[in-house]
């Protein structure tokens, strides 16, 4: 059975109206981040170099959060037709592999003269901590639309790393060393 999704187009949508999410960190989302950013910051995918750093694990991609919020806008509030414009965000708190986190946008403005509308973003770890605050600008649909969910058709190439994790922590401490 095809699932289908409906927007809530602008004339519907109403201010303090929500969508809520919650997900939890896995490894796979960070690879996933490093290989769709190119991204491949050790503090992110090595447990060795993390576990010396300032959060002494590894923590995922800034990436992981907002693509989540952009997948809220994009199919579910206001959904499908909504175009990001724009965000303000401050990232509060590190998500760590196996984190549990708990995305809630709510619609804080609407354009009197053009379908735009503005989002608070409050996201939570499991501790209820905030990890990622901010506000959101998007273009809204202004009819309503209903689609069957699609599935991704992914061909992935992966960041080509021409030296192994040892000589990239080595590497680093050089970096790390002579910068001031």
């Amino acid at each position: 059975m095809v699932e289908l999704i409906t927007n809530v187009p602008f004339d519907e949508l109403y201010i303090g109206q929500t969508a809520e999410w919650t997900r939890t960190a896995t490894d796979t989302d960070i690879q996933l981040g490093a290989l769709y950013s190119g991204d491949c910051n050790p503090a992110h995918l090595s447990d060795k170099y993390a576990k010396e750093g300032p959060f002494k694990a590894r923590i995922c991609h800034g990436l992981w959060l907002l693509g989540a919020i952009s997948g809220i806008l994009g199919m579910e509030l206001p959904g499908l037709g909504t175009i990001f414009l724009g965000e303000d965000v401050k990232y509060r708190k590190p998500v760590y592999i196996g984190d549990t986190v708990t995305i809630k946008l709510t619609c804080v403005s609407k354009s009197e003269d053009k379908p735009w509308a503005k989002f608070d973003a409050l996201v939570t770890n499991q501790n209820g901590k905030a990890v990622l605050t901010g506000l959101l600008e998007v273009l809204c649909p202004t009819e309503k639309l209903t689609f069957p969910r699609q599935v991704p058709k992914v061909e992935a190439t992966p960041v080509y790393f021409p030296m192994t994790e040892e000589e990239l922590l080595e590497g680093l401490k050089t970096i790390t060393s002579t910068v001031k």
